[in-house]
């Protein structure tokens, strides 16, 4: 492992953290946090933490003795001075004589003692940093160094790679029984420059911050040669289907399988975003004989269960010529995952001091022979830092079967960590929004309406795949929402099978599908060239068949119901003059909605529409705009205003009837009309 440290670096961001009164101990503990925050062979999605001993003034202006650590929520790779908080030193050093601290206790004297009260929560390792006499003070993870430690024997391979460089602790929880268990391995030879914490990781101290980082550079660069030596051949390969079927056939069921239906609400599901993950590592790991052994013997570190639960699902290789059975066995196996998940909480919560609820059973990383892993969550980003954490899993247990045998810990152990309050804060407490864990697709995403459709879907939690024919526009409106952008003609067959294949393999299915692309062509109906009926039918009516079909074929491979909406339009049931070519494929989608309402609701399938008139930036354009107000003698705002409330409605209003009918989970085979009103334009 190579050293990072740039001197001129370190010294720019010396000088630029003066300028906010941040004195350089501090600085240069955040420059080297952030280089071990951003290797992942050290560090994963805020584990870890560093901690520097230094002096500040406090509220009132005196010089304190403090102790600067990462505070909970932040992550290393991205830390700012802010994400390590300042708490006195001294009262931490009085909590060495004691003989037991409760969790409680030991958060409230850190919270008592911060200099700013409105500081996050210091590390649940604070007094470890503390009772170790180091001024900078290191932890990681590193892969390689668990690879050592996660063994039957150890203590014997850390002992032969690092004599007495290092000393070693055995595993205790974190919190005040292991910051006094270090502190004494420390006291009995102050001469090491760092401890290894069975089944946990590895600390290193030093009087300045590029020691303590180099010493961690140095003593994972020992691990990793240590695992070079005397390696075993690994993994041989299963026997596999001729032909295994594709990701975006796969995903679905797997999907379906690992939801939960919502008991508090009839039709609502607890659903899972996917990141599908299949790099050679992965490959040689899911495809070993002896996978359901090595891959069932629980986390490599403890910290890992609250983002991966203790163990993954494993299913068969998926033969693309028997999907039935694919999907049969992905069911039960989802089943019994959940089933003995339940029993493991029932188990361990019997105990003396009994959990007050348990956490939802549901997978978090899915094994699959021939095909990959998937890592599951609550969005994609969640489901990113599984697939993350199940990759190094699979790092750390390779080389540990390379050169042993991996073990974890005990399944009492890593029940206490999963289910530790203070382990569970690292999370965070937010509400979880109405959309959240639902994947919506929509179309003409690049347009005013698509646009609009696509921030309020976004803001209520949902992941998105925004499609549209102008792939500049839609990449360039993804990225402002995090969302996937997909160049779509939606005219074309192919085109939207590739985009809700490239969807379905992104984010693992498609729960809500927004059929909103469209254009208004004109024309008396009795003049009107019939290439130009057909190109408005192709665009605003098959179009949406297209889509609704595609979307539906997801649907139903999921099994948890869904959502169809359609952008219809007033000209569907109010006609206007020349615009035939327009309202007639319209009427037919609006028939298209109802009859996916009527075929589709065994399958918990909802199919509703929006009819939205002068929408500006919609299908009107400024020209059309003015010269349909001129025609009628009216400026253009009230030509806009004309209906029956005087007011003029916008992409944002079309917007809110469609999170409506996404979230209206007992209404299907309706038109919301959105136009300020018309009774023209009334359905009834």
């Amino acid at each position: 492992m190579k050293s990072h440290w740039q001197d001129n670096e370190a010294k720019s961001l010396v000088a630029r953290y003066a300028q906010q009164g941040v004195n350089a101990d501090l600085a240069l503990r955040v420059y080297s946090s952030r280089l071990l925050g951003r290797e992942p062979k050290l560090v994963l999605h805020g584990g870890g933490n560093t901690s520097v001993k230094t002096r500040m003034p406090d509220l009132l202006g005196e010089e304190t003795e403090v102790l600067c650590v990462k505070g909970s929520g932040w992550d290393m790779a991205e830390i700012e001075p802010a994400g390590l908080p300042a708490v006195r030193l001294a009262p931490l050093l009085r909590m060495k004589s004691r003989s037991r601290l409760s969790d409680e206790d030991m958060v409230r004297v850190q919270r008592a003692n911060l200099l700013d009260p409105a500081a996050p929560n210091p590390s649940v390792e604070t007094l470890l940093h503390a009772f170790l006499p180091g001024k900078f003070i290191d932890h990681t993870h590193a892969t390689a160094v668990l690879s050592l430690a996660d063994q039957p024997e150890g203590e014997k391979l850390c002992r032969e790679v690092y004599g007495a460089r290092l000393g070693v602790v055995p595993f205790i929880m974190p919190g005040f029984d292991l910051a006094k268990k270090a502190a004494r391995v420390f006291e009995a030879d102050p001469k090491v420059e760092g401890l290894v914490l069975l089944k946990h990781g590895i600390f290193t101290f030093g009087a300045t911050a590029q020691e303590a980082y180099e010493r961690m550079i140095a003593a994972v660069t020992s691990a990793q040669e240590r695992l070079a030596r005397g390696r075993r051949s690994l993994f041989p390969a299963v026997v596999l289907p001729r032909r295994l079927a594709p990701v975006a056939d796969i995903a679905p069921i797997l999907r379906g399988a690992c939801g939960l239906k919502d008991d508090k609400i009839e039709g609502a599901w607890r659903r899972l975003v996917i990141e599908f993950r299949a790099g050679p590592a992965v490959l040689n790991y899911v495809n070993g004989k002896e996978l359901s052994r090595y891959s069932q013997l629980g986390p490599v570190t403890p910290d890992h269960t609250i983002r991966t639960k203790n163990l993954p699902l494993l299913l068969p290789a998926p033969d693309a010529a028997n999907m039935a059975q694919f999907r049969k066995d992905t069911v039960e196996a989802a089943k019994g995952f959940i089933h003995r998940y339940k029993a493991y909480f029932s188990r361990h919560n019997a105990r003396a001091e009994p959990k007050k609820r348990a956490l939802d059973p549901l997978p978090r990383v899915v094994l699959v022979p021939g095909v990959g892993l998937f890592g599951l969550g609550r969005s994609k980003k969640d489901a990113r830092v599984a697939s993350d954490v199940a990759e190094n899993t699979i790092a750390v247990i390779t080389d540990a079967e390379a050169v042993g045998r991996f073990e974890s810990l005990p399944e009492k152990d890593l029940f206490e960590m999963e289910y530790w309050s203070l382990e569970q804060a690292k999370l965070g407490q937010s509400a979880e929004k109405p959309l959240q864990g639902q994947v919506a697709l929509i179309t003409g995403a690049a347009g005013s309406i698509g646009a609009a459709i696509s921030r309020a879907f976004k803001a209520a939690g949902a992941e998105l795949a925004l499609l549209d024919k102008d792939a500049v526009a839609v990449e360039k409106l993804a990225q402002s929402l995090g969302a996937l952008a997909v160049s779509c003609d939606v005219t074309q067959d192919e085109s939207v099978r590739a985009a809700f294949a490239k969807t379905v393999e992104y984010f693992g299915g498609v729960d809500i599908a927004v059929s909103n692309a469209g254009a208004a062509w004109q024309g008396a109906i009795g003049e009107v060239e019939d290439k130009i009926l057909r190109h408005s039918f192709e665009l605003n009516f098959f179009a949406h068949q297209r889509v609704a079909q595609a979307a539906v074929k997801i649907m139903r491979a999921q099994g948890m119901g869904g959502c169809l909406l359609f952008n219809v339009s007033k000209q569907a049931v109010n006609p206007g003059a020349e615009f035939g070519p327009y309202g007639l494929p319209k009427a037919a989608t609006l028939l298209l909605m109802r009859q996916y309402a009527l075929e589709y609701g065994k399958d918990g399938i909802r199919a509703n529409g929006v009819n939205a008139d002068r929408i500006r930036g919609g299908l009107l354009t400024k020209d059309m705009i003015a010269s349909r107000a001129k025609a009628r003698g009216l400026s253009e705002g009230d030509y806009m205003r004309g209906n029956l409330l005087g007011r003029e409605v916008t992409p944002e209003d079309v917007a809110a009837a469609f999170l409506y009918h996404a979230t209206a989970l007992k209404t299907t085979g309706d038109i919301t009309t959105v136009d300020g009103g018309n009774i023209a334009a009334a359905l009834r």
